[in-house]
């Protein structure tokens, strides 16, 4: 820019310094730093734990980044998580003075030149085994040691489905040296939570937290104690998913299970709404059950399946019985006493079923009247019943046709069939009026209990 001849633009100072720098200076650097890393590992091993004191512990820090919750698996108790692991200890054996190697205070080199600390995966549930990536250390003039690795893990998870699908999980990461005890390695955690910055949301789980804590166990098999830290990842469902997809497809299914009752007798489908209605709850049921592992304990959203298919079996026995009273025959026995009473009385006001022309507030007249015999009319008596004595000015009994024996057995006969078809119907009817005001009050009965269970399961959730 100066050359140009615009005295009012000027370089960044880093790029003035570097241009201002020799090139001899720059290619000063690069021999330090390949000198530097002849120096320091000369004569150092890797194989070694880095103290000055063998009789003291190694402090090594340890801090978790959750990124990603890849999977979680409920069947198998498995969760598939990606974390960035850091972990800082001092090696005694690799200190330098900047001032002597150019000002150079700190250096990047492959892991693998460096001792590193066994830190692994307690509850690693992997078969591969894997452990972190081979990155590169960050090594300070200090000695200090900086080992930033990503890490794809499987991590075995104690998974509690009992509240499904409104539940939470509480999977614990524990990590932990394999070989060193707490007297060679003091594990110890750099925050008291994991670092959630970076992490990138789940469709399914909610993070709530993370807490860290370090706990120093000791073993059966050792009498040294082991420290460890462990993290607790605090989750809960995202329900939206299932209540849109097997929740309300269940609630809607049992509601149509009481309207089995609504429908008529005659129309032969009562029963098969049961079914149906029954088969359809099993899929629903299935398909919670292939992805919830094999527990003792029943997730709440199975109770609530199990729960109405029960409820609809019942229905479905309550209907064969209701039917079979529908279609009593011509033989049935009259209704009794106390069940024309309760039902055709109380429970048919109590449930508003009413004849054409009646109402739930109108008058009813006793259901055991019987039809006397002014209401049969001729039908209930025999034509010419009274004219059996000729009434004053009538035909002479000698001349009238009426008379005869024969005609009036006859005429006799089909008043008696008339009267016995006329008392069947009467039956049949009653029957089939008790018949429907017991499918009116099961239908409520039945539309309650889906209710409750209904509010039960999402109060219980909630």
């Amino acid at each position: 820019a100066a050359s140009s001849g615009s005295p009012g633009v000027r370089p960044p100072p880093a790029l003035a310094a570097a241009a201002l720098r020799p090139a001899g200076c720059r290619a000063a650097q690069g021999r330090f730093a390949y000198k530097l890393l002849h120096d320091l590992f000369a004569n150092y091993s890797s194989a070694l734990r880095p103290v000055e004191d063998t009789d003291r512990a190694l402090n090594v820090t340890l801090q978790v980044t959750l990124s990603q919750i890849i999977d979680m698996d409920e069947r198998n108790q498995v969760l598939t998580s990606y974390l960035w692991v850091r972990q800082a200890w001092l090696d005694a054996h690799l200190t330098w003075d900047k001032d002597a190697y150019g000002g150079i205070d700190s250096i990047r080199i492959p892991s693998s030149y460096v001792w590193r600390p066994d830190i692994i995966l307690y509850n690693n549930a992997d078969d591969r085994f894997g452990g972190s990536m081979e990155t590169n250390v960050v090594l300070r003039s200090d000695g200090h040691i900086m080992w930033d690795s990503p890490a794809i893990t499987k991590s075995s998870c104690k998974v509690d489905v009992s509240y499904f699908p409104f539940d939470g999980q509480q999977c614990r990461l524990t990590f932990g040296s394999w070989t060193h005890n707490g007297n060679q390695i003091d594990l110890r955690n750099r925050l008291d939570t994991g670092d959630l910055t970076d992490f990138v949301e789940n469709v399914e789980w909610e993070v709530l937290g993370m807490p860290a804590t370090r706990n120093v166990i000791t073993y059966g098999c050792c009498s040294e104690p082991y420290p460890d830290v462990t993290y607790t990842l605090l989750l809960r469902r995202r329900a939206s998913f299932y209540i849109f997809n097997l929740l309300l497809p269940c609630i809607m299914v049992s509601f149509l299970a009481p309207l089995g009752f609504y429908l008529p007798a005659d129309s032969g489908e009562k029963v098969s709404l049961g079914v149906t209605v029954l088969l359809a709850l099993t899929v629903f049921q299935l398909l919670v059950a292939e992805s919830m592992p094999p527990s003792e304990s029943v997730p709440l959203i199975g109770k609530y399946y199990i729960a109405t298919m029960t409820m609809i079996t019942a229905s479905t026995a309550l209907t064969i019985f209701i039917m079979n009273v529908h279609h009593c025959g011509p033989g049935a026995r009259p209704v009794p006493p106390w069940a024309r009473r309760l039902i055709l009385h109380h429970m048919a006001r109590l449930c508003c079923v009413y004849e054409v022309g009646e109402s739930c507030k109108s008058p009813r007249r006793a259901p055991g009247r019987r039809v006397g015999r002014g209401d049969a009319g001729v039908l209930g008596e025999s034509p010419g019943e009274g004219e059996v004595g000729a009434e004053p000015g009538g035909c002479p009994r000698d001349r009238c046709l009426c008379h005869h024996d024969g005609l009036l057995r006859n005429v006799g006969y089909i008043a008696g069939c008339f009267r016995r078809h006329r008392a069947s119907q009467r039956r049949n009817g009653e029957w089939k009026k008790v018949a429907k005001v017991m499918d009116r009050f099961f239908m409520w009965v039945f539309f309650l209990m889906v209710f409750l269970m209904s509010v039960l399961v999402l109060g219980k959730a909630a």
